[in-house]
């Protein structure tokens, strides 16, 4: 569906620096059905004339294309093409914004930023984490391969960062519970996805494994070394009974307070 020869057409593309496949593609964990994801790191202006040119030669209909930003601040852009029937994602990707954000990694600084598409909130070092994951397909200069081989090495200063951002759990279950004492259900359920959220991060940090998505994140951090056994279960139960009382809200709360402690010690 991706082959050598698109990679390197939109490589020549102004301002593209590098293309890479991202995504469970290549993580190699995807389904038939999976789609594309392709990452067109760029620096300065990009020229998206140029790339509507290359998309209108391989879709099938007609392509929208955005200007960098058009999705957000943080997922910066792109399109979404069908090839052959296929879903084919093309995402931009800020290169030297990329370089900035490895390197509060390396410090233990992150971010969490509103970001459409992310309920959780789009956590800055995912663009080190891609990078990690990804299979550059054109590059030039040889940037984007050497920044691939720095972040195979997780930082421990961000895994520590993670693991002591899990005071935040705590915070949202006692805010939680004031909800769950009027009934609340909507507000104790938003804040049960952000604690969730907080120690899947938690435990990724931990582990050093890079989390680049809340998609499929519970399953992930359940398969993690160190995550309490069947992590991955009580987490979801949280979600499928919530509850509507004050006396339901409250007993999902405690499971999810025996939750956190056993992630956070």
């Amino acid at each position: 569906m991706i082959d050598d020869e698109l990679a390197d057409r939109l490589c020549a593309v102004d301002g593209v620096v590098a293309v890479a496949l991202g995504g469970s593609r290549a993580r190699g964990d995807h389904r038939p059905d999976s789609d594309w994801d392709l990452g067109l790191y760029y620096r300065g202006r990009l020229d998206v004339a140029g790339l509507r040119a290359v998309a209108a030669t391989v879709a099938d209909g007609t392509v929208d294309l955005t200007a960098p930003g058009g999705w957000g601040p943080w997922v910066d852009g792109g399109g979404w093409l069908r090839v052959g029937g296929v879903a084919v994602d093309w995402i931009y990707r800020d290169l030297d914004r990329v370089h900035a954000v490895w390197d509060d990694c390396r410090a233990g600084r992150y971010t969490v930023g509103v970001q459409a598409g992310h309920p959780l909130g789009f956590y800055s070092h995912a663009y080190a984490g891609e990078v990690a994951l990804s299979r550059p397909l054109a590059d030039p200069t040889g940037e984007l391969s050497a920044l691939r081989a720095e972040t195979l090495a997780y930082p421990s200063a961000l895994g520590a960062a993670l693991v002591a951002g899990g005071w935040e759990a705590g915070f949202l279950l006692d805010g939680a519970a004031k909800g769950a004492a009027g009934g609340d259900a909507g507000y104790v359920a938003g804040c049960l996805f952000r604690v969730v959220g907080v120690l899947v991060h938690a435990l990724h940090g931990r582990a050093g494994r890079w989390l680049v998505n809340e998609k499929g994140m519970i399953a992930s951090a359940g398969r993690l070394p160190g995550a309490p056994p069947d992590f991955a279960r009580r987490a979801q139960a949280l979600f499928g009974a919530v509850g509507r009382t004050p006396a339901e809200l409250a007993r999902t709360l405690a499971d999810a307070r025996r939750l956190a402690a056993d992630v956070l010690g």
